[in-house]
Protein backbone atom coordinates (compact mmCIF):
# COMPACT_ATOMS: atom_id res chain seq x y z
CA UNK A 1 0.00 0.00 0.00
CA UNK A 2 1.36 3.06 -0.95
CA UNK A 3 0.70 6.00 1.66
CA UNK A 4 2.87 8.90 0.93
CA UNK A 5 1.31 12.23 0.35
CA UNK A 6 2.81 15.40 -0.50
CA UNK A 7 2.46 18.35 2.26
CA UNK A 8 3.26 21.81 1.80
CA UNK A 9 5.79 20.09 -0.57
CA UNK A 10 7.74 18.00 1.41
CA UNK A 11 7.13 13.96 0.84
CA UNK A 12 5.76 12.27 3.73
CA UNK A 13 5.64 8.65 3.99
CA UNK A 14 2.67 8.68 5.64
CA UNK A 15 -0.67 11.50 5.69
CA UNK A 16 -0.66 10.39 9.52
CA UNK A 17 0.87 13.37 11.20
CA UNK A 18 0.63 13.96 15.31
CA UNK A 19 -0.32 17.67 15.90
CA UNK A 20 1.21 19.78 18.30
CA UNK A 21 1.16 18.54 21.97
CA UNK A 22 3.01 18.16 24.90
CA UNK A 23 3.67 14.65 23.73
CA UNK A 24 6.45 15.91 21.29
CA UNK A 25 8.14 17.47 24.47
CA UNK A 26 10.34 13.77 24.86
CA UNK A 27 12.47 12.41 21.85
CA UNK A 28 11.56 8.52 22.42
CA UNK A 29 7.96 9.52 22.22
CA UNK A 30 9.17 11.46 19.11
CA UNK A 31 10.87 8.27 17.56
CA UNK A 32 7.90 6.44 18.22
CA UNK A 33 5.80 8.25 16.85
CA UNK A 34 8.08 7.61 13.53
CA UNK A 35 8.18 4.16 14.57
CA UNK A 36 4.78 3.79 14.56
CA UNK A 37 3.68 5.26 11.15
CA UNK A 38 4.03 8.90 11.73
CA UNK A 39 4.80 10.95 8.40
CA UNK A 40 6.19 13.89 9.85
CA UNK A 41 5.64 15.40 13.48
CA UNK A 42 3.98 18.95 15.04
CA UNK A 43 5.94 20.23 17.91
CA UNK A 44 4.12 21.51 21.00
CA UNK A 45 3.96 25.14 20.44
CA UNK A 46 6.33 28.01 21.48
CA UNK A 47 3.78 30.90 22.95
CA UNK A 48 4.23 34.29 21.99
CA UNK A 49 4.20 34.93 25.78
CA UNK A 50 7.54 33.28 25.89
CA UNK A 51 9.24 35.63 23.00
CA UNK A 52 10.71 39.00 24.25
CA UNK A 53 8.93 41.59 22.96
CA UNK A 54 7.26 44.93 23.19
CA UNK A 55 4.99 44.93 25.94
CA UNK A 56 2.52 47.07 24.73
CA UNK A 57 1.54 45.22 21.75
CA UNK A 58 0.84 41.99 23.58
CA UNK A 59 -1.31 43.87 26.28
CA UNK A 60 -2.94 45.32 23.21
CA UNK A 61 -3.91 41.94 21.85
CA UNK A 62 -4.40 40.34 25.08
CA UNK A 63 -7.15 42.61 26.16
CA UNK A 64 -9.25 41.04 23.35
CA UNK A 65 -10.03 38.19 25.54
CA UNK A 66 -8.77 36.20 28.30
CA UNK A 67 -8.89 32.18 26.38
CA UNK A 68 -5.85 32.83 24.36
CA UNK A 69 -3.57 30.01 24.70
CA UNK A 70 -3.87 26.48 22.15
CA UNK A 71 -2.49 23.46 23.32
CA UNK A 72 -4.03 23.52 27.24
CA UNK A 73 -4.74 26.15 29.35
CA UNK A 74 -3.74 23.33 32.30
CA UNK A 75 -0.74 22.88 30.87
CA UNK A 76 0.47 26.50 30.28
CA UNK A 77 -1.43 28.44 33.06
CA UNK A 78 0.42 31.42 33.28
CA UNK A 79 3.44 32.79 31.02
CA UNK A 80 5.94 32.42 33.85
CA UNK A 81 4.94 29.20 34.49
CA UNK A 82 5.90 28.07 30.98
CA UNK A 83 8.28 25.05 31.36
CA UNK A 84 10.27 25.60 28.23
CA UNK A 85 11.37 28.89 27.07
CA UNK A 86 12.53 29.92 23.38
CA UNK A 87 16.20 28.81 23.76
CA UNK A 88 15.23 25.47 25.24
CA UNK A 89 12.65 24.92 22.43
CA UNK A 90 15.14 25.51 19.73
CA UNK A 91 17.18 23.54 21.27
CA UNK A 92 14.88 20.61 21.83
CA UNK A 93 13.97 21.03 17.98
CA UNK A 94 17.22 20.39 16.99
CA UNK A 95 17.85 17.40 18.79
CA UNK A 96 14.66 16.04 17.56
CA UNK A 97 15.22 16.91 14.00
CA UNK A 98 18.66 15.06 14.71
CA UNK A 99 16.85 12.20 16.38
CA UNK A 100 14.34 10.92 13.24
CA UNK A 101 14.50 11.19 9.46
CA UNK A 102 10.67 12.27 9.00
CA UNK A 103 10.30 16.07 8.85
CA UNK A 104 9.69 18.17 12.42
CA UNK A 105 7.43 21.24 12.18
CA UNK A 106 8.36 23.86 15.11
CA UNK A 107 4.72 25.27 16.25
CA UNK A 108 4.56 29.31 16.91
CA UNK A 109 1.03 30.02 18.84
CA UNK A 110 0.43 34.14 19.17
CA UNK A 111 -1.75 36.83 18.43
CA UNK A 112 0.34 39.83 16.66
CA UNK A 113 3.07 40.07 13.86
CA UNK A 114 5.97 40.99 16.56
CA UNK A 115 8.12 39.03 17.74
CA UNK A 116 7.41 36.17 15.77
CA UNK A 117 10.12 36.99 12.73
CA UNK A 118 13.27 36.60 14.69
CA UNK A 119 12.34 33.09 16.10
CA UNK A 120 10.83 31.89 12.91
CA UNK A 121 14.07 31.83 11.36
CA UNK A 122 15.66 30.84 14.87
CA UNK A 123 13.34 27.67 14.10
CA UNK A 124 14.43 27.41 10.56
CA UNK A 125 18.18 27.74 11.35
CA UNK A 126 17.41 25.14 14.08
CA UNK A 127 16.27 22.54 11.87
CA UNK A 128 12.81 22.99 11.39
CA UNK A 129 11.34 21.66 8.22
CA UNK A 130 8.16 24.21 8.43
CA UNK A 131 6.18 26.07 10.48
CA UNK A 132 2.96 25.65 12.15
CA UNK A 133 1.49 29.19 12.64
CA UNK A 134 -1.45 28.97 15.47
CA UNK A 135 -2.92 32.24 15.48
CA UNK A 136 -4.97 31.47 18.64
CA UNK A 137 -7.05 35.18 19.42
CA UNK A 138 -10.72 35.14 20.03
CA UNK A 139 -12.21 38.56 19.20
CA UNK A 140 -14.24 39.62 22.18
CA UNK A 141 -14.00 43.19 21.53
CA UNK A 142 -16.92 44.74 19.88
CA UNK A 143 -15.35 47.41 18.84
CA UNK A 144 -12.82 45.26 16.57
CA UNK A 145 -14.31 44.34 13.02
CA UNK A 146 -14.00 41.35 11.18
CA UNK A 147 -12.00 42.79 8.74
CA UNK A 148 -9.38 43.73 11.50
CA UNK A 149 -9.04 40.39 12.93
CA UNK A 150 -8.35 38.98 8.82
CA UNK A 151 -5.66 41.66 8.36
CA UNK A 152 -3.96 40.61 11.62
CA UNK A 153 -4.02 37.32 10.14
CA UNK A 154 -2.89 38.30 7.13
CA UNK A 155 -0.09 40.25 8.91
CA UNK A 156 1.12 37.23 11.08
CA UNK A 157 1.93 35.38 8.11
CA UNK A 158 3.24 37.56 5.39
CA UNK A 159 5.84 39.00 8.27
CA UNK A 160 6.93 35.03 8.90
CA UNK A 161 6.98 34.09 5.19
CA UNK A 162 9.71 37.27 4.23
CA UNK A 163 11.72 35.77 6.75
CA UNK A 164 12.21 32.06 6.02
CA UNK A 165 12.55 29.93 3.00
CA UNK A 166 10.58 26.85 5.06
CA UNK A 167 7.23 26.00 3.90
CA UNK A 168 4.63 28.11 6.89
CA UNK A 169 1.17 26.83 7.43
CA UNK A 170 -1.60 28.43 9.23
CA UNK A 171 -3.65 26.32 11.50
CA UNK A 172 -7.01 28.67 11.77
CA UNK A 173 -10.04 28.98 13.46
CA UNK A 174 -13.74 28.31 12.21
CA UNK A 175 -14.30 31.39 13.36
CA UNK A 176 -14.76 33.61 10.34
CA UNK A 177 -17.53 35.55 9.02
CA UNK A 178 -16.54 34.17 5.52
CA UNK A 179 -14.47 30.96 5.86
CA UNK A 180 -14.27 29.82 2.52
CA UNK A 181 -13.11 33.71 1.61
CA UNK A 182 -10.35 33.96 4.81
CA UNK A 183 -9.11 30.53 3.02
CA UNK A 184 -8.34 32.05 -0.44
CA UNK A 185 -6.82 35.11 1.43
CA UNK A 186 -4.35 33.25 3.02
CA UNK A 187 -3.47 31.31 0.35
CA UNK A 188 -3.08 33.68 -1.86
CA UNK A 189 -0.83 35.55 0.90
CA UNK A 190 1.48 32.99 0.31
CA UNK A 191 0.18 30.05 3.15
CA UNK A 192 1.97 26.50 1.88
CA UNK A 193 -0.85 25.34 4.03
CA UNK A 194 -4.03 25.71 6.03
CA UNK A 195 -4.59 23.37 8.86
CA UNK A 196 -7.92 23.35 9.57
CA UNK A 197 -9.06 23.44 12.82
CA UNK A 198 -8.08 24.98 15.83
CA UNK A 199 -9.78 24.21 18.93
CA UNK A 200 -11.29 26.44 21.37
CA UNK A 201 -10.85 24.93 24.71
CA UNK A 202 -14.06 26.97 26.24
CA UNK A 203 -13.72 27.76 30.40
CA UNK A 204 -16.69 26.33 32.52
CA UNK A 205 -18.16 27.59 35.70
CA UNK A 206 -17.60 25.63 38.81
CA UNK A 207 -20.83 26.62 41.24
CA UNK A 208 -20.04 25.43 43.60
CA UNK A 209 -16.74 27.74 44.23
CA UNK A 210 -18.05 30.48 42.35
CA UNK A 211 -14.96 30.13 40.11
CA UNK A 212 -14.16 29.54 36.33
CA UNK A 213 -12.87 26.35 35.60
CA UNK A 214 -10.34 25.99 33.03
CA UNK A 215 -9.92 22.31 32.78
CA UNK A 216 -8.82 20.40 29.30
CA UNK A 217 -11.07 18.62 27.62
CA UNK A 218 -9.97 16.08 24.91
CA UNK A 219 -11.75 15.77 21.76
CA UNK A 220 -14.55 13.74 20.15
CA UNK A 221 -15.13 11.83 16.96
CA UNK A 222 -18.03 13.72 16.11
CA UNK A 223 -15.52 17.16 16.22
CA UNK A 224 -13.81 16.33 13.19
CA UNK A 225 -16.97 16.50 11.21
CA UNK A 226 -16.22 20.83 10.54
CA UNK A 227 -12.66 20.17 9.82
CA UNK A 228 -14.29 17.51 6.84
CA UNK A 229 -16.85 19.57 5.60
CA UNK A 230 -14.47 22.56 5.33
CA UNK A 231 -11.45 20.36 3.64
CA UNK A 232 -14.17 19.00 1.44
CA UNK A 233 -15.39 22.53 0.21
CA UNK A 234 -11.40 23.96 -0.10
CA UNK A 235 -9.99 21.22 -1.70
CA UNK A 236 -9.54 22.16 -5.61
CA UNK A 237 -10.06 25.99 -4.89
CA UNK A 238 -6.52 26.83 -3.53
CA UNK A 239 -2.78 25.54 -4.07
CA UNK A 240 -2.06 25.61 -0.09
CA UNK A 241 -2.03 22.27 1.13
CA UNK A 242 -4.60 21.33 3.37
CA UNK A 243 -4.63 19.38 6.97
CA UNK A 244 -7.48 17.93 9.00
CA UNK A 245 -7.93 18.31 12.70
CA UNK A 246 -9.90 18.21 15.74
CA UNK A 247 -11.76 14.81 16.41
CA UNK A 248 -9.64 12.33 14.61
CA UNK A 249 -8.90 9.57 16.52
CA UNK A 250 -9.28 6.02 14.78
CA UNK A 251 -7.96 4.95 10.77
CA UNK A 252 -11.50 5.00 9.79
CA UNK A 253 -11.41 9.05 10.70
CA UNK A 254 -8.37 9.54 8.87
CA UNK A 255 -9.82 7.85 5.57
CA UNK A 256 -12.52 10.57 5.72
CA UNK A 257 -10.52 13.30 5.69
CA UNK A 258 -8.04 11.72 2.55
CA UNK A 259 -11.72 11.13 0.65
CA UNK A 260 -12.90 14.71 1.88
CA UNK A 261 -9.61 16.18 -0.04
CA UNK A 262 -6.92 16.14 2.83
CA UNK A 263 -3.23 16.08 1.88
CA UNK A 264 -2.76 14.79 5.56
CA UNK A 265 -4.64 13.67 9.16
CA UNK A 266 -3.74 15.31 11.87
CA UNK A 267 -3.84 13.45 16.01
CA UNK A 268 -4.04 14.71 19.12
CA UNK A 269 -6.59 13.40 21.78
CA UNK A 270 -6.39 10.14 20.35
CA UNK A 271 -2.63 9.94 21.14
CA UNK A 272 -2.91 11.50 24.34
CA UNK A 273 -5.29 9.24 25.84
CA UNK A 274 -4.41 6.00 24.11
CA UNK A 275 -0.65 6.40 23.89
CA UNK A 276 1.80 7.35 21.19
CA UNK A 277 2.03 3.60 20.03
CA UNK A 278 -1.52 3.90 19.20
CA UNK A 279 -0.75 5.20 16.23
CA UNK A 280 0.30 1.93 15.16
CA UNK A 281 -3.23 0.93 14.94
CA UNK A 282 -4.67 3.86 13.30
CA UNK A 283 -2.10 3.26 10.26
CA UNK A 284 -3.39 -0.13 10.12
CA UNK A 285 -7.19 0.11 10.25
CA UNK A 286 -6.16 3.24 7.06
CA UNK A 287 -4.77 0.31 4.77
CA UNK A 288 -7.13 -2.17 5.83
CA UNK A 289 -10.61 0.10 4.59
CA UNK A 290 -7.96 1.43 1.86
CA UNK A 291 -7.97 -2.49 0.51
CA UNK A 292 -11.59 -3.00 1.46
CA UNK A 293 -12.30 0.03 -1.50
CA UNK A 294 -9.38 -1.11 -3.85
CA UNK A 295 -7.37 2.07 -3.36
CA UNK A 296 -3.93 1.00 -3.73
CA UNK A 297 -2.21 4.84 -3.20
CA UNK A 298 -3.24 7.47 -0.82
CA UNK A 299 -3.24 10.18 -4.14
CA UNK A 300 -5.84 7.89 -5.57
CA UNK A 301 -8.46 8.25 -2.45
CA UNK A 302 -7.68 12.06 -2.01
CA UNK A 303 -10.56 14.21 -2.78
CA UNK A 304 -12.92 11.11 -4.19
CA UNK A 305 -15.85 13.05 -1.80
CA UNK A 306 -14.98 16.52 -2.17
CA UNK A 307 -17.51 18.25 -2.70
CA UNK A 308 -16.42 19.26 -6.18
CA UNK A 309 -16.49 15.18 -6.97
CA UNK A 310 -18.92 14.19 -4.79
CA UNK A 311 -22.68 12.96 -6.36
CA UNK A 312 -23.95 15.43 -4.00
CA UNK A 313 -22.49 18.47 -3.63
CA UNK A 314 -25.32 20.19 -1.77
CA UNK A 315 -24.49 17.47 1.02
CA UNK A 316 -22.09 19.80 1.77
CA UNK A 317 -24.20 23.53 2.10
CA UNK A 318 -27.05 24.13 2.89
CA UNK A 319 -29.55 22.24 0.21
CA UNK A 320 -28.78 19.19 2.42
CA UNK A 321 -30.22 21.21 5.76
CA UNK A 322 -33.92 20.39 4.73
CA UNK A 323 -33.27 17.40 3.86
CA UNK A 324 -31.32 16.09 7.10
CA UNK A 325 -33.91 17.74 9.83
CA UNK A 326 -36.94 15.89 7.41
CA UNK A 327 -35.23 12.62 7.77
CA UNK A 328 -35.17 12.89 11.31
CA UNK A 329 -37.08 9.92 13.02
CA UNK A 330 -36.91 7.86 9.29
CA UNK A 331 -33.44 7.07 8.37
CA UNK A 332 -31.62 9.45 10.35
CA UNK A 333 -29.42 8.36 13.38
CA UNK A 334 -28.29 10.45 16.55
CA UNK A 335 -25.14 10.73 17.58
Amino acid sequence: MDLTTTYMGMELGSPLVPSASPLSRDIGNIRKMEDSGAGAVVLWSLFEEQIEHEAAAIEHYLHYGADRFAESLSYFPEAHEFRLGPDEYLKHLSEARAAVDIPVIASLNGVSSRGWTKYAKNMEDAGASAIELNVYFLPTNPEVAGADIEKAYLGVLEAVKSSVSIPVAMKLSPYFSSTAAMLKQLDEAGADGLVLFNRFYQPDIDVKDLAVSLTLALSLPFENRLPLRWIAITYGKVTASLAATTGLHTGEDAAKVLLAGADVAMFCSALLKNGVGALAGIRGELIRLMEQKGYNSVSEMKGVMSQQKCAEPGAFERANYIKALSSFGRTATIE
